[in-house]
């Protein structure tokens, strides 16, 4: 039974990966930290990570950039591996993630979506051949109308992914309102759509001369990212300290 300290556990998130570590019979939620919510669940909460007794094999993320260096620190001292789903981590946060990895085995990943990460693995054959052949790359993401940030992190991923597997000289792209010019070939576009209850959807479009091929992705529910990190968190309890991502647990 992998015991799992739940980081930012009342978040929507949070409360997603409760219920599926509760269906699954080879995890449970030892205890969650959360700082504004209320407890529920049937596992102890707690406002702060030094405030937890409970002993857990693994921590999940789903908190805040903020929350994020105090966090790392805590795992680092510990020894304790973590599941870092937190996003737009810059700085003070990205430095602690590179020394956490020195003391703990560390997971992220922008997407945990176990479908996103195929989709990666497919694009790094792909892009090259395509782009060898003329085709245009551009990437059009779309989530719901309360997300923060425009690109998605999952999309900038998506680009700098693509990038990398046809030479890493192609610039991306997220606004072409102040140009009047046709397209360059060695560029990737971005686009964002934000409106409703979009979950999140991101497709990469391969445009070449009478044709076209576009990867797809749906998310339908915010239930594939928690399955991704209760997989992700399976995966990393007992690992040896380094960073890894979802590319690992798909194996």
């Amino acid at each position: 039974m992998i015991k799992i300290l739940l980081h930012g556990a009342c978040g929507r998130m949070g409360r997603v990966i409760a219920e599926l570590a509760a269906a699954d019979p080879d995890t449970e939620i030892a205890a969650g930290v959360d700082a504004f919510g209320d407890a529920y669940g049937g596992f102890p909460l707690y406002r702060e990570l030094a405030e937890v007794n409970e002993p857990a094999d693994v921590v999940i993320d789903f908190s805040s950039a903020a929350a994020v260096p105090g966090l790392l620190a805590y795992c680092a001292e510990r020894k304790l591996p973590v599941v870092l789903c937190t996003t737009g981590l810059s700085g003070e946060g990205l430095a602690k993630l590179s020394e956490a990895t020195e003391r703990t085995a560390v997971l992220r990943s922008a997407n945990m979506s176990l479908g996103i990460n195929m989709l990666f693995r497919l694009l790094r054959e792909a892009a090259p051949a395509l782009a060898a052949e003329g085709f245009d790359i551009e990437i059009v993401e779309k989530h719901h109308s309360q997300k923060l940030d425009a690109p998605s992190g999952t999309a900038v991923s998506l680009a700098e992914l693509c990038n990398e597997a046809v030479g890493g000289d192609y610039e991306i792209v997220t606004d072409r309102t102040s140009r009047r010019e046709k397209r360059p070939k060695k560029e990737i576009g971005v686009s964002a759509v934000r409106g409703g209850t979009i979950v999140g959807d991101h497709d990469v479009i391969f445009a070449g001369t009478d044709e076209t091929i576009t990867f797809s992705h749906r998310a339908y529910s915010r239930a594939i990212f928690g399955k991704g990190a209760v997989a992700a968190a399976k995966f990393l309890a007992g690992k040896p300290a380094g960073q890894y991502d979802m590319q690992d647990v798909i194996g």
